[in-house]
Parts: structure tokens; sequence; C-alpha cells
């Protein structure tokens, strides 16, 4: 494709300062950018880098205590200098953008299609009725299953990944010159990955858009990108075409972020090793819709009589697409759902079990959710968000006590535990996950439901989390459900595998033997669909 001499979307001198209680952080530090028309760029680093902080700041999007400074050229405006209204007529039209989180991007009191036909309607007045079929043509665009239907869905009703698809819809839905991507596929199965990346660059192609793609993920940067920009502590260390820089990358830096990779494998607990946590025939079953005027609800099975046993010292990786039913297994199993079937923690029956019941229990199971903006409470200091289950499961503890255990919880999920008293909004999303974990940790559980932990996370620190995930089993003899669609780090966390698709359980068995030799149609298309996303990925 033909690029023009000038760029379309220029940063020069960016600098982004946030005040904080421990004083400023200096998040980008004057770094310089540029984007052509019709190309995909692509800005790559760890997570705290500053990599998203420098696009927010391009939209002016930054949190109240955030500044900033140098210009941001827009077909020759600097955005910084625009006023709200005049930045409105490009935010959101022009320039679009899908954010990290679908869940705090989506009003969870409006529908799916109420949410899609706002944008629409209001940049290009179209009728209600025109607005409607624009809808239902995204959401078919973007591969929604039963589009009709999910136009009066509300947000809780779909899976993360079908969140994220319908973020990708509102983002098109005004033909934009410019996409910034903010890690749009962290919530999306493999399969599903493939799809909406080839799907963007068709899109790409059709109307000469260019896409600024942040993400951790260096082997769709290196199927997609034309260019990209290396971020390390707020500042561009190595930039230049992608064939080049992954030929023959010349910083270190660069050369460890190409290199990183979860390895190892871990080994399955003794035979003899007590059962946790046992399902017996669960089911879950949601009825949505209905009334007096609509007739009978529709009733989705979206756990379809499943049954595992978890062993101490165990992990169990559960894998499949977005809407298999994955997660709400997990949350049925910790009494988190209402559910049929029996279930049984250690020693006890908890099929029936209330909240009161359940409650002296919950500190020996615990959730680490897939979105880890939205579970964590903007107004708490990241401190008193990791101690809030101290205060409710040893409320004997000093304040002194808990402080000391919250240092203890950072230190080992790798975070400074100088940044206690900030709050969520001044972390990056992996930083965020990292917290989640130590909150989890904290309590010392024995089973911990990890619902996509890394999907967040740039792959050097998915290593590290994994690492430190198999340190905290080994030291304590933890058992994990380890809910995925990132199979490299599902081989690396679990002894064994089971495949779940549309509620139920096609594929189980060891990890190797489901990864070497799999024996169901939709258990290879995973796999490989993982090999095509990740082929170009430097091992």
């Amino acid at each position: 494709m033909e690029k023009p001499a000038e760029p379309i979307l220029s940063v020069k001198d960016l600098h982004v300062r946030f005040r904080t209680l421990d004083g400023e952080v200096h998040a980008v530090k004057g770094i310089n950018l540029h984007v052509n028309a019709g190309e995909t760029v692509a800005i790559v680093g760890e997570s705290g880098s500053g990599k998203s902080q420098t696009m927010m700041a391009a939209m002016k999007l930054l949190a109240s205590n955030g500044e900033a400074t140098g210009s941001v050229d827009y077909r020759g405006r600097n955005l910084l200098a625009l006023t709200k209204s005049e930045l409105n007529a490009v935010r959101g039209r022009k320039i679009t953008m899908i954010f990290q989180e679908p869940m705090t991007s989506l009003d969870p009191l409006y529908t799916i299609g109420n949410q899609l036909m706002e944008p629409i309607r209001r940049h290009r007045r179209l009728s209600a009725a025109e607005a409607r079929k624009e809808a239902l043509r995204l959401l078919e665009l973007v591969k929604i299953p039963d589009p009709e239907r999910r136009m009066r869905s509300y947000p809780y009703e779909m899976s993360g990944g079908q969140r994220q698809r319908v973020m990708i819809a509102m983002a098109l839905a005004n033909n934009p010159d410019i996409l910034i991507a903010d890690e749009p596929t962290t919530a999306l199965d493999v399969t599903v990955q493939a799809q909406i990346l080839e799907l963007l660059a068709e899109l790409q192609r059709t109307l000469g858009m260019a896409i600024v793609f942040i993400t951790h993920d260096l082997g769709i940067v290196r199927r997609f990108a034309d260019r990209v920009y290396v971020m390390r502590y707020g500042e561009i260390v190595e930039e230049g075409s992608t064939e080049a820089l992954f030929s023959a990358p010349k910083e270190a830096y660069t050369k460890m972020l190409l290199a990183a990779e979860p390895t190892g494998r871990k080994a399955p607990p003794p035979d003899t090793a007590p059962i946790l946590l046992d399902g017996r025939n669960v089911e879950v079953v949601f009825r949505i819709g209905g009334g007096l005027l609509a007739g009978p609800p529709l009733l989705l099975r979206a756990v379809d009589c499943i049954s595992l046993a978890l062993r101490k010292g165990q992990t169990i990786g559960i894998v499949g697409e977005s809407g298999s039913g994955k997660s709400t297994l997990g949350r049925a199993l910790l009494r988190l759902l209402p559910s049929e079937g029996a279930i049984r923690f250690d020693t006890h029956d908890i099929s029936k079990a209330d909240r009161e019941q359940m409650r002296p229990l919950r500190r020996e199971m615990q959730l680490v959710f897939q979105d880890p903006f939205g579970s964590l409470s903007p107004r708490m200091t990241i401190g008193q968000v990791i101690t809030e289950g101290l205060l409710v499961h040893e409320p004997g503890l000093s304040a002194k006590e808990r402080d000391r255990r919250a240092v203890e919880a950072l230190n080992e999920v790798g975070l400074d535990p100088a940044m206690r008293n900030r709050y969520a909004h001044e972390f990056s999303g992996g930083q965020r996950q990292r917290i989640a974990i130590a909150r989890a940790m904290i309590l010392k559980p024995k089973v911990v439901v990890l619902d996509e932990p890394t999907s967040a996370l740039d792959r050097s620190v998915q290593k590290q989390i994994v690492d430190l995930l198999r340190k905290l089993q080994a030291d304590h003899e933890l058992s994990y459900l380890f809910i995925s669609h990132d199979l490299a780090v599902v081989r690396a966390m679990a002894d064994y595998i089971i495949v779940m698709k549309q509620g139920k359980i096609v594929e189980e068995g060891p990890t190797e033997e489901i990864f070497d030799n799999p024996r169901e149609v939709y258990t290879q298309t995973l796999m490989a669909a993982a090999i095509d996303v990740t082929r170009f990925r430097v091992a």
C-alpha cells in the first residue's frame, strides 16, 4: 500500500505526569512517534512502560490527576489544544479506541444494541431503524453469534471475549481514520483472536484506516504491524520496520522481549493426594427473557453435567472458546453461582450452601478475576484493596500487621510495596492483575480459581507470574483451576487439561497427551489456531 509522505498522526515531545500521594510520577518522557494513513504501527513494552498512557494522553483521556504536555497533531491540529467540543468532533469519529478492559467501557444498565446505536446516531445522524440495521451488521462483522438476540443482551450476559468484540464493533461504527487498539485480543481465545486480527486487517485494506496496536503479544506484532516502537520506563528505546526489528534487534531489552516465553512443565501430584474440590454432574442454567407478554424464557445451559476432581497440589487447566462455559464452571464450583449437582470442598458438602454457610470457607477458596480493573475499588488504595479480606477473615490483626502482610504480598507478585498508597487507575493492566493475585494470596487459600490471570500481561511478565504461581503452589501445596485461552501458558502451568465447548467437556486428560495427541476435532482446531497466531513468535 502506498504510504503518504506526511503522517496522519504525529506525537512530538510528549510528556505524561501523574500527581500521586507519593509525589509526581513521570510516566511518559518526551517521546516522538508518527503514524501514516493506512499503516499499522505497534507500540510494545512491558507493563508500566507507558505505552497505553501515550495513547490515552493523545486522546485526552488521562485520569484527573494526569497531565500531558507536548503536541499530538492530527491532520495539522494539535489535539492537546482543542476544546472539549472540538475534540469530540474527532474523538469517537475520526479517531477511535478499543480499551483493554471491555467490561469497564460498557454501561451495565444499557443493552448492547442501545450502546452500539448511540455513537452511530450521534456521529452519522441516522434514524433509529437505520442505526439498528447498522448495529446488527457490525455485530455480524465481528462474529457475534445470534446478533438479533445479542442486541437485547446486557454486558454481564456475555463472555469476556464477546464483550471485547462488541467494543471493536463500536470502534468501527463510524469508519474512523485511526483505530487505536489497546490489547484488543487480550480476552479472546485463539480461534477468535485469529478471526479478529484478520478482520481488522481486512477492514484496514477496505477503509484505508491506520491502526495503532498497543500489545504485549509479539507474535501478533510480527504478523500484522508495519513498524514498531519499543517502550521502557516511559521512553522509546528502539524503533524501526517490523522486519528489521525482529530479524536484527539492536537493544538488549528488545532481545529480551523477543525471547520471553513461559517455559517448563508441571508435574502431576501423586494419585494418593487428597481431593480438595470435587464436582459431580454440575449444571448451570440461565433463564433469559420471558414474562407475561414475552412468553416462556430462553434456557441457556452454560454448564452441562460436568464432573471434575481437583487434588491437593494439582493444576487443572480449563480451555475452550469464549462462551464455552469455562468461567461459569469456575464460579459454580466456588458457589458464586446457583447450580445443580454435587460439590464438595475438602470435607464439606457445599452443594446447597448459602452465603452465610460459605463465609468461613471463602478465605480457603479464592478467585482471581479476568478483569482486574473492574474488581479493584477505585476509591481504595492498593494497600487497602489487598488487605480488605483480612478485615473479614482475621479481624484481630492490627493495622501495622495488615500493612506488613500487604508488603509481603506485593513483594511476592513483583510490585514495589512503596506503591501501596496509590489507586488502581495509576497502574497498568499488567500491574493491576498482579495486585489481584496478591489480594487472593494474602489469605493463604487452599484452592484458587485463576480466570485468565495472565491475559493482560506481556510475555516477560507472564513468565514471571507463571514462575511465581508455581512457586506459591509448591511452597503452600495450593490447588489451581487455571482458566485461559493462552495455550502456551496453560501448557506451562497445568498437569491436567479439560477442553470445553458449549458447556460440555469434549476432551480431557494429562497435559502432554492433550497437546501432543488431541483426539477430538475441536481440540485439534484449538491447537492449530494457537500455532497459527503464534507462528512468528521468536522462541
